[in-house]
This record gives structure tokens, sequence and C-alpha cells, in this order.
């Protein structure tokens, strides 16, 4: 590499399938909370201290509004930041909703490029990437990618991080 790495943000989205899994995600966040203060309602004596019914109560009013943001506008707010790019220089990525990290990551550093699929990704057809440097710091991952693009993504900067290697 004859230069620095520009620094810009990245310019593919993750795939569309992504707002699927991440409003998947938070609906089972949602049931299992909705489960814990549904449960403690039930389970606990009608004798409580006042303090504790009012929380209860404020609790099962902030279920609906929790399944709103987990299920519906988490997805869409990620969609809408999560970014990747790989050029012949460097991986991009740009990730978050609420505390946003953006990081580059030279080829030359690249040390292995491996590819994951969880079962929830399997059943929508995505994968993730994971982009390792010799420095924890320095490594990246590109999140929800189809997952045929995830594998030529993989393999391509396989070889080619090897490629600089053997320069």
């Amino acid at each position: 590499m004859t230069g620095a790495v520009p620094l810009r943000p990245p310019a593919h989205r993750v795939s569309p399938r992504a707002r699927l899994l991440w409003a998947g995600q938070g609906a089972l966040f949602s049931v299992l909370v909705a489960a814990l203060v549904i449960g403690l309602s039930l389970a606990l004596p009608d004798d409580l201290p006042r303090a504790l019914e009012v929380t209860l109560a404020v609790a099962r009013w902030l279920l609906l509004p929790l399944v709103l943001l987990t299920v519906v506008v988490e997805p869409v707010w990620r969609y809408r930041v999560h970014r990747w790019e790989v050029t012949e220089d460097a991986v991009y990525t740009l990730e978050g909703w609420l505390d946003r990290t953006w990081r580059v990551v030279p080829v030359s550093r690249i040390q292995t490029v491996d590819t994951s699929r969880g079962p929830l990704q399997q059943l929508l057809g995505l994968a993730s990437i994971s982009v390792r440097t010799a420095s924890h710091a320095g490594s990246t991952g590109i999140q929800q990618l189809d997952a045929a693009t995830a594998e030529a993504v993989a393999h391509d900067l396989g070889l080619r991080a090897n490629a600089v290697h053997d320069e």
C-alpha cells in the first residue's frame, strides 16, 4: 500500500432481511421481558408495598413501547445505519443504532477472515464475516449479509490478504 487508507463512509447496506432478524431478536427480548413482568405480577402476593405495586404497574405499561422500540424502530434504524464496503486497500464498516462504530481495516493488516451463520441467520439466508487482525482493536465484522455475498466477500478478502502477506 503506497499511502494512508482514505477515511470515508462505507457504500453498501446490509441485506434487507437483516431487519427481519433484528425484529425477531427484538420480539424474543420483548417476550422474555413481558414474561418476567407478568410472571412477577401473578406470582407476588396481593399485599405488596405500594412502591412495588406502582413499579409493576409502570413496567406493564412500558411493555407496549418496549415492543414498538425493539421490533419496529430498532430494526429500521439499524438498517439505515449499518454499512460495509471492501475496496482494494481496506474493509470499511459502520454499525450500531444508539452507539455507532466506524472501522477501517487495511487489507495489509488482515490475518484471518471467517464467516458465521447462526440459526436465525440460516433461516433468513444471512451470514456474518469476521475480519481479524493481530490487534483485537483493529478487527471488524460485517454483519447480516446475504449468505452468498458473505461467502464471496470472505473468499476474496482471504485471497487478497494472502497476496499482500506474500509480497
